[in-house]
């Protein structure tokens, strides 16, 4: 039998975590290869992993066909929709997925022509899309997470290092923690990363705390009687300054972790 490995199809899903794999393959050897594997045509679109496996320690396993599909992207909608099904996937592996099934699709769309796009929008006026993915409300719905969540996982996407990405992989920090460590620049996150999860936690801490108290300046400025405003004001500016230096403190930290973690490395090189 003569199985393809399309790379972009096995690097589509975010690979299993070290702990993810062996659990995987301590029950193939166990317990054999109890699913099959899926292809189109000759090429793989589920099981990489288990395949990888098999493969490596002789264990027999079958394969069924799926034609279904037109191209890659009606293989990648079908491989999102098979991962989001899965307790085992996390909250933000499920954010990321819907997300990427809404640019296929608003991609699609984009390129349809005005006559298909009138026939879409009929068919949907009669039987309206239940997984549609057009908007962040759906994209949560989707992803079985709430709309700040996947605010917060379209920055990370955007901004967050793969450092800091990997960090959220493995459970070191929360998706909450992280979209606040992803507005630093990327050294900082970098450095972050590599003082662990205290250091990562405090970073978050600290960054949040520094925008506290503009908020509470300006609710206490909004609500104060006017014969109070000279006596806020004049508070301002100390609290200005402690704004100012706990952003100093945070930014000298983040450096004292980068230049140790370049001091770490340059110590393990041989000479």
């Amino acid at each position: 039998m003569n199985i393809i490995i399309n790379q972009e199809l096995r690097d589509y899903i975010d690979p299993l975590t070290t702990q993810e794999y062996l659990a995987l393959e301590r029950s193939l050897l166990k317990e054999g290869c109890r699913d099959a594997l899926v292809l189109w045509g000759e090429t793989l679109i589920d099981g990489h992993n288990r395949y990888t496996i098999c493969q490596k320690h002789q264990i027999p396993f079958q394969t069924k066909q799926n034609d279904h599909f037109q191209s890659i992207e009606d293989v990648m909608l079908w491989m999102i929709d098979n991962h989001l099904a899965r307790r085992s996937v996390s909250s933000f592996q499920r954010g990321v997925l819907a997300l990427r099934k809404k640019e296929i699709i608003t991609t699609r769309r984009k390129e349809k022509t005005s006559k298909e796009k009138a026939a879409e929008a009929e068919l949907a006026a009669k039987e309206p899309d239940p997984v549609s993915v057009e908007t962040r409300d759906e994209i949560a719905k989707v992803a079985g997470l709430s709309k700040p969540a996947v605010a917060q996982i379209e920055k990370i996407r955007k901004a967050a290092t793969p450092e800091l990405v990997e960090a959220i992989r493995s459970g070191t920090i929360s998706i909450n923690t992280a979209a606040t460590i992803a507005s630093l620049p990327s050294e900082q996150q970098v450095a972050a990363v590599a003082g662990g999860k205290k250091e990562l936690q405090q970073a978050a801490r600290q960054l949040r705390q520094t925008r506290t108290p503009k908020v509470s300046v300006e609710q206490e400025s909004a609500g104060a009687a006017r014969s109070d405003e000279s006596a806020s004001n004049s508070e301002t500016p100390a609290v200005s300054e402690l704004e100012r230096l706990r952003a100093e403190n945070q930014a000298l930290k983040l450096q004292v972790a980068e230049l140790s973690a370049k001091l770490a490395t340059a110590q393990a090189m041989p000479e």
